[in-house]
C-alpha cells in the first residue's frame, strides 16, 4: 500500500499535472468570461445589426410522448453556441501565437538519424566488401 501511495503522490505531484491543473482552473474562468462576453454583449450587437435575436429561435417537434407539452429543438441556442465556439478558437488561436512568438520558437530541425546498430555497420562492411570484388 506504501508503494501505492507514492507512486500516486509522485503521479500526481509531478509538474506537468500541476501545470496541466493550473491550465484547466483558467480555461473555465476564461470559459466564462467569454461566455458572458458574447451572451451580453456579442450577441445583442448582432441582434441589433441583422434584427435578429438568434436565443428565440426554435423548432416545434410533436408532442412528447406522454405529455400535453410540444418539444421544441432550440436552434438559436445552437446558433449562439457555434458563434462562442468560433470567437473562443479565435482567441485561443490568437493567445498560442502571440505565446510562440515571445518564446521564439522556430521551427526546430529535424533530430539527427540514429547511429547505425552493430548489425548494420557489419552488414555495410559486407557490402562494400562485395562491391569492391
Amino acid at each position: 500500500m506504501k508503494k501505492f501511495i507514492k507512486e500516486f503522490k509522485s503521479f500526481a505531484l509531478r509538474g506537468n499535472m500541476i501545470d496541466m491543473a493550473v491550465g484547466i482552473i483558467v480555461g473555465g474562468a476564461f470559459t466564462a468570461l467569454v461566455t458572458s462576453v458574447i451572451n451580453n454583449l456579442v450577441m445583442p450587437l448582432i441582434g441589433i445589426l441583422i434584427g435578429v435575436d438568434f436565443s428565440s429561435w426554435e423548432i416545434a417537434l410533436p408532442r412528447l410522448y406522454g405529455t400535453n407539452e410540444p418539444g421544441t429543438l432550440g436552434i438559436g441556442i445552437f446558433i449562439n453556441s457555434v458563434i462562442s465556439f468560433l470567437i473562443i478558437a479565435f482567441i485561443v488561436f490568437l493567445f498560442v501565437r502571440a505565446m510562440n512568438r515571445i518564446r521564439g520558437k522556430q521551427e526546430q530541425p529535424p533530430p539527427a538519424p540514429p547511429e547505425p546498430t552493430p548489425e548494420e555497420k557489419l552488414l555495410t562492411e559486407i557490402r562494400d566488401i562485395l562491391k569492391e570484388k
